[in-house]
């Protein structure tokens, strides 16, 4: 315990009351002998980020016990599965720099439910890197990360029925749905429509933000003079 309190920086009266709080996972004993790991040693880092990003212990271990009960990347990803997307590892400090404020053990169980975030040993993996910094950029423009979560299972359900009728198109159309035929193909016409379907709600948007001005008196009276003129 002295050792390892050492190696992270901090008073073994500190390590001892994280045990106590079940911030750190009980030792390996060999006899009378208590041998900590790197896992150990990582988990009390973890700690000491998470304390500088103003988390609280109370918060940290809840945080701690969320992330321990998420599946394992293999399980998410699936063996050989096929994808375009870059998953990207994080520490947990990490991943709170990248949603200041938002990594809340409710935000991190529903990234765990959609199968956004995984576990890797004591790291966290995101499955898209592309998803990753556009719900970033989201929450840096002022929308909540629960916010996002909620909107993600939306998209989820309609990105998962447009999965289902480009497969069914293609299947029955040709031999087979091949993934390097199908993902471009299907890409595109989402991206065109969506764009197309902006376009359509932004200038619905604009139309009703931009009521006519009511006319002023001042306006009325020029309006007036310029008919008498124009009568004369």
């Amino acid at each position: 315990m002295e050792e390892l309190a050492e190696e992270a920086g901090i008073p073994v009266r500190t390590l001892r009351f994280y045990r106590e709080r079940g911030l750190i996972a009980p030792p390996r004993r060999e006899g009378r002998i208590a041998w900590y790991d790197d896992h150990h040693l990582a988990r009390l880092r973890t700690i000491a980020g998470l304390l500088e990003r103003g988390h609280t212990l109370t918060g940290i271990a809840d945080l701690a016990r969320t992330f321990e009960s998420g599946r394992d990347v293999a399980e998410v990803l699936g063996l050989g599965e096929p994808t375009e997307e870059t998953p990207v590892r994080l520490t947990p400090e990490q991943l709170a720099d990248h949603f200041e404020g938002e990594v809340t053990p409710e935000n991190l169980a529903a990234a765990l439910d959609l199968g956004y975030l995984a576990t890797d040993g004591d790291r966290i993996v995101h499955i898209s890197r592309r998803l990753l910094e556009a719900s970033a950029e989201l929450v840096r423009e002022g929308v909540p990360l629960s916010a996002v979560l909620a909107a993600a299972r939306r998209v989820r359900e309609h990105a998962d029925a447009l999965a289902e009728l480009f497969v069914q198109v293609l299947q029955a159309h040709t031999a087979q749905a091949e993934p390097h035929r199908l993902r471009p193909l299907a890409s595109a016409v989402v991206d065109a429509e969506l764009s197309m379907a902006l376009d359509r709600r932004l200038r619905r948007d604009a139309g009703v933000q931009q009521p006519t001005e009511p006319e002023t008196p001042s306006s009325r009276d020029e309006s007036s003079n310029s008919a008498e003129a124009h009568d004369k």
